[in-house]
């Protein structure tokens, strides 16, 4: 038996595409939101699996919030973002099993296990 835990964030953050549909994109930002999913397979006291403010204030030391993503990442698309943000939370949390990135309400990416 397992639960998921989920925790979701958002953050503000700029970035372009150097090579879109053959062409450089233009510079711009997003509300990004952020969804990570970590596995647990017991609880702990309380029947807490893993404290979502814990995780929460993890993501918020993290997450780029306010930055030009293009500094941390050479193409950063929604997927490689996701992929990014999983390999961070991976680090301490060894049971994510998936990160999903918001661009926009309509679209996005997930990086999974």
């Amino acid at each position: 038996m397992a639960w998921t835990i989920r925790v979701r964030r958002e953050f503000s953050a700029a970035h372009y595409i150097t090579s879109y549909r053959g062409a450089p994109e233009p510079l711009h930002g997003h509300n990004w939101k952020v969804e990570v999913h970590l596995e647990v397979e017991e609880l702990g006291e309380g029947g807490i699996g893993i404290d979502f403010l814990e995780v929460d204030a993890f993501l918020r030391e993290i997450l780029p919030d306010h930055t030009l993503l293009n500094e941390i990442l050479p193409s950063p698309s929604a997927e490689n973002l996701a992929r990014w943000i999983f390999d961070r939370v991976k680090e301490k949390y060894g049971t994510v099993k998936k990160v999903v990135v918001w661009e926009t309400d309509r679209y996005g990416a997930e990086f999974h296990a």
